[in-house]
């Protein structure tokens, strides 16, 4: 039997799609064994309880168990699915409410950012125990890691840890590719695209069908339509050439040029604090999931795609071969990107492994655009992997809107007021204010 981890699957809405999927895959009938892990006991006992009425519904005939011992999941494990939330709501919540008072908006705050940059320094610790045990309880195992930020938690697991097998998961390369073909009126088998970047700063690189860019069309349905060009998005590709993958709430927080600027926050409708109206929207959907379970109501999600980890499992399960955008340590994969990077990148997926595509280099200003975003996924985990406060104040200070908007005294000022909020959650050497340059 194939054995799947699911760590932080009180995160439920995400169990859910996975294992809707592989649960209802006939050629996985009978083979899987399902392991679920979470710190929460409620969140943990309702995963728990939604798997096995997923399992009753599809008659999967999987084996599954649940507990709050980590290396009991871990062990002799295939795949380990990493979906955590370190700190919570409440550790989000000063990640927006501190920064606000120094005067630094923020958007979203799961990538970039002072948000980013703490969600990062929370996680990174978290993710490096977790693959540290999964070289000593399932050595061959793949690490497919959902948690934000990816650029950055991937990247610590090859720096500090043995661990190879790990791929980051995220939505916006698929979601960008269908909203391109809408745009067109094209259908989304017919367009060739190659997309390649950082994660939550990929772009379409190549957007074709029969070998003719289809970027003119985009062009001749975005100058009919205002509201089309009055997004980041639309900034960002009319400047730089290339459309990014990014959504525009998300964009706008990598690049120094739209949140200091009240004007631009205005006319590009910028959604202030958007991270955490995402999180109320995610407990009221875990309220719902949980009536519905215990109304005995059926539990099945049925979606047109397969959710990511799912696709990856089932290919490497049954050989079935599919291209899924991963981020993945940058073993040659991006020419003009640092080779300690972790990129996204167009992987097959099939019965032999992961075969990530070398894409080569990316054009001038859109490595340029990366390396600016690496300058803060570096100094994080720096931060991390030293346990050096110096180095988050480094983060902060060459993260692009933050700098555009405090003079450095004030950025360390900030970052020393979410360090003492967050102390619990950070490496003893960052809340000590550990030595060194």
């Amino acid at each position: 039997m194939a054995k799947v981890a699911l760590v932080g699957a009180g995160n439920v809405e995400l169990t859910r799609k996975i294992l809707s999927d592989l649960m209802s895959s006939p050629e996985l009938a009978g083979s899987l064994r399902v392991a679920l892990h979470d710190i929460d006991a409620q969140r943990l006992a309702t995963a728990e309880l939604l798997s096995r009425r997923l399992n009753a519904e599809t008659g999967a005939g999987a084996t599954i168990e649940a507990g709050t011992d980590r290396e009991a999941a871990l062990t002799g494990a295939d795949f380990v699915v990493c979906q955590i939330d370190v700190g919570g709501y409440d550790a989000a919540l000063a990640d927006f409410e501190i920064p606000h008072r120094y005067g630094v908006r923020q958007t979203v705050g799961d990538t970039l950012g002072l948000g980013g940059i703490f969600r990062g320094l929370r996680a990174m610790p978290v993710l490096l125990d977790l693959a540290r045990d999964m070289v000593r309880l399932c050595s061959q195992a793949w690490l497919l890691n959902y948690t934000d930020p990816l650029a950055m938690l991937c990247g610590a697991v090859v720096a500090g840890t043995p661990l190879r097998r790990v791929a980051g998961l995220c939505h916006s390369v698929r979601d960008t590719h269908a909203l391109l073909a809408d745009l067109i009126g094209r259908e989304l088998d017919d367009i060739d695209f190659l997309t390649a970047g950082l994660n939550h700063q990929a772009f379409v690189l190549r957007f074709e069908s029969g070998g003719q860019s289809l970027y003119d069309e985009l062009d001749h349905v975005m100058a009919a339509d205002p509201e089309l060009r009055g997004h980041v998005r639309a900034e960002i590709y009319r400047r730089f050439g290339y459309f990014p993958t990014e959504s525009s709430e998300h964009a706008a927080e990598y690049v120094s040029w739209f949140l200091p600027h009240e004007k631009e926050v205005l006319r590009l409708n910028l959604p202030l604090n958007e991270g955490l109206r995402r999180r109320l929207r995610k407990f009221d959907a875990y309220e719902r999931l949980r009536e519905a379970l215990a109304a005995g109501k059926p539990v099945l999600a049925r979606w047109k795609h397969f959710e990511m980890a799912s696709e990856v499992i089932h290919s490497l399960l049954t050989g079935t071969p599919r291209e899924v955008q991963l981020t993945l340590p940058n073993d040659g994969l991006i020419d003009n990107l640092p080779a300690s990077a972790c990129v996204e990148v167009p992987a097959l997926v099939d019965g032999a492994g992961i075969h990530p595509k070398p894409v080569g280099a990316l054009p001038v200003q859109l490595m340029a655009l990366n390396r600016s975003f690496l300058n803060v996924v570096e100094l994080t985990t720096t931060a991390v992997l030293e346990e050096r406060r110096s180095a988050v104040y480094q983060a902060a200070m060459l993260d692009p809107s933050t700098s555009a908007t405090l003079p450095p005294a004030d950025i360390e000022a900030v970052c020393d007021d979410i360090i003492t909020a967050q102390a619990a959650y950070l490496p003893g050497g960052i809340t000590h204010g550990g030595a060194g340059r």
